[in-house]
Formats: structure tokens, C-alpha cells, sequence
């Protein structure tokens, strides 16, 4: 069976920019794009049985043309489509993507810190899928492959980096002939003064150096596997979602990691913000 990435539509403009960002995504991984529609009206069965054939008959249509337009758009990609059954979208779909490469959805929102993002099926997923999830919202413009292609930018936990996450944001830079740019987000431990809880300069100039210097070491390993990554080490004093979230502007993906069966602050944050498509990566 061949690999594929997992695509949710429903034909909101927010799914359409999800199919166009997942059937990128599999011509650059070489896999096949399985669409899908999460199915909700099982209710209806027993209830009037005609009206559920017919809502169910246009959402198999809806499926079929978004892929007649994904082939030709795409010659050559894969493509396969699917009614996914179920009371609750987002158990359905994170199901689903048990074998998927990636799950990829329409998100909501404003951007920045205006508005949110994701809505309760992305959260749902984003917390729970086995594999990472990608969140891609309508307006955001296509970005390039190649030299000059937009950055990937990763969040670090400098102190607890995740083999998982970072694996996948450095072959996500490596396929796109992307910049790395490794973002990792502190804060000076308070040392009390005259002036309250201030961190003194000296005091400050060193724990940035610390932090730097683990932010190198996590990514060490990873710049040997692939030499042919250029990194941008991007350590800044302040909350570490605030950090990735500034980083967002104008890259091609931001890379978020979350424990299993949690979306901790950080991701959620990220996920909520960021001004790109975001990955939700799980890890131990």
C-alpha cells in the first residue's frame, strides 16, 4: 500500500487551501493524497433516510470534484477520496489518519494575535492524532521551493529538545531547500534588587550565552544529519510561544511539537497564532 497524506475538506475555502497545501506536500514526498469528508449525519439515519442519502450524495460529489480539480492541477498525483462516518469529525478523522504520512486541515480565524485560528475539530486533532498534524488557514500565500524559499521555523525546547520534532522540521527544510530557523524562547531567572525581581546585565549577558549554547547543542546531532540544511540559531529572551509566533511572519511552516494525547501552552499558542501553516509534531 502505497504511503499518502490525509487531506479533511468540506468545501470551505479554509479546506480548500488545506487540499492545495497536502497535494504540495505529497508531490514533494512522492505519496498519493487520499481526501476525505467527515460524514456527520448518521443521526439522520433512522430519522429520515432520504435526506441523508441526499446530503451524503452531495458531499461524494463535492469529494469528487475537488479531486478532478486536484489532478488537473496536478498531473500524476494520486488521488483518492473518502466518506468518513462518525458522530464526532474529529475522532473520525484522527482515525483515519492512523497510517497517514501527515493529516492536514482548514483552520479559522484572523491571524496574529487578533483572532484565533483553530477551531474545535483542528484542536481535537491536533491533540490527539499519532501522527503530525497540519493546520493551513485560507490568504496564506503559496510559498516556493528552492534557492530563496521562505524559512521553516522550528520551536526548541533547549532543555528538553524532541527527537521526533526536530527530525521533522530539518527533512521539511531539506525538501524545500529551505533555511532552518530554530527558535527557542527564554526567560532570565529573577534575581531580587532594590528595584523588585530584575535580572542584573551581568546576570542577563550570561544566561543568554547559556541558553545559546544549549540551543547549539540540541541541534548539533541534527546539522550533521543534514549538512546540507543551512540553521539560523535563533535564541531570544521572552516567552518561548510569543518567540515562535514573532518567527511566523512570512515563513513557509512553523514546526510545533506536543506530548502525547496534550497540546501543551506553547503548541497551543502556536497553533492559535502563527501567521503559517503549522505542523503539530507528537513525541514522548
Amino acid at each position: 500500500m502505497s504511503t499518502f497524506v490525509l487531506a479533511g475538506t468540506d468545501g470551505s475555502a479554509e479546506s480548500t487551501a488545506a487540499v492545495g497545501w497536502a497535494a504540495e506536500e505529497a508531490l514533494r514526498g512522492g505519496h498519493a493524497l487520499h481526501l476525505v469528508h467527515a460524514w456527520t449525519w448518521e443521526d439522520d439515519l433512522h430519522v429520515d433516510a432520504d435526506r441523508s442519502a441526499s446530503v451524503r450524495s452531495l458531499a461524494e460529489r463535492a469529494l469528487a470534484d475537488t479531486a478532478r480539480q486536484v489532478r488537473e492541477a496536478r498531473p500524476g498525483l494520486e488521488v483518492r477520496t473518502g466518506i468518513l462516518a462518525g458522530r464526532e469529525p474529529g475522532a473520525a478523522l484522527v482515525a483515519a489518519a492512523a497510517e497517514a504520512e501527515l493529516l492536514v486541515l482548514g483552520s479559522l480565524g484572523l491571524g496574529a494575535f487578533e483572532g484565533l485560528l483553530v477551531g474545535s475539530v483542528g484542536l481535537f486533532a491536533a491533540a490527539r492524532c499519532e501522527v503530525p498534524v497540519v493546520l493551513v488557514r485560507a490568504g496564506q500565500p503559496a510559498r516556493q521551493d528552492g534557492p530563496g524559499a521562505a524559512e521553516v521555523v522550528v520551536a526548541v525546547d533547549a532543555h528538553a529538545p524532541a527527537d521526533q520534532v526536530l527530525d521533522f522540521a530539518f527533512r521539511q527544510a531539506a525538501a524545500r531547500g529551505a533555511v532552518l530557523r530554530a527558535v527557542h524562547g527564554w526567560t532570565p531567572p529573577p534575581v531580587w534588587g532594590y528595584a523588585g525581581w530584575v535580572a542584573p546585565a551581568a546576570e542577563a549577558e550570561q544566561f543568554r550565552v547559556l541558553e545559546a549554547g544549549l540551543l547549539r547543542q540540541a541541534l548539533g546531532v541534527w546539522r550533521a544529519k543534514y549538512p546540507e540544511v543551512a540553521v539560523v540559531e535563533d535564541s531570544r529572551t521572552g516567552g518561548a510561544a510569543g518567540a515562535v509566533v514573532a518567527a511566523s511572519a512570512g515563513a513557509a511552516l512553523v514546526v510545533a511539537g506536543r506530548r502525547r494525547r496534550r497540546l501543551g501552552p506553547v503548541a497551543h499558542a502556536v497553533v492559535q497564532h502563527a501567521q503559517a501553516p503549522v505542523v503539530v509534531v507528537p513525541h514522548d
